[in-house]
């Protein structure tokens, strides 16, 4: 499974922006996707997941409020809404898809990664 993740751009703190991640020909109906971060010289982070319905979300403390996954089951797409950005929400974000159906934090169950798309909030 190969992953596109897009969206990705410059904002000005307090802005908005929205990631997409794509399965090109296959969908993602029956994985539970995740978003992870990495800023440089730091570790990558989990930001959010979603199960493979859409049922069951989970978010990273410091985007609660101002983060949304959804999922899109006809296309398998699945969204991240980035809202109220920071500058600290600087990084390149990667979508992740699981083999399972029930999402995790842990980076590690997630078999298929995107390239990545970078956001970068300005002050």
């Amino acid at each position: 499974v190969q992953l596109q993740a897009s969206g990705g751009g410059l904002v000005q703190t307090g802005g908005s922006l929205k990631l997409s991640c794509a399965a090109g020909k296959r969908t993602l109906t029956n994985n539970a996707v995740a978003w992870f971060r990495q800023a440089p010289g730091k570790e990558r982070e989990f930001v959010a997941h979603i199960s493979w319905n859409g049922g069951i979300t989970n978010y990273q403390d410091s985007v609660k409020g101002r983060f949304t996954i959804t999922r899109d089951r006809a296309t398998g797409t699945v969204y991240l809404q980035m809202n109220s950005l920071k500058p600290e929400d600087t990084a390149a974000y990667y979508c992740a898809a699981s083999r399972t159906s029930v999402g995790s934090i842990d980076y590690t169950q997630y078999a298929y990664w995107g390239q990545g798309t970078q956001v970068t909030v300005s002050s």
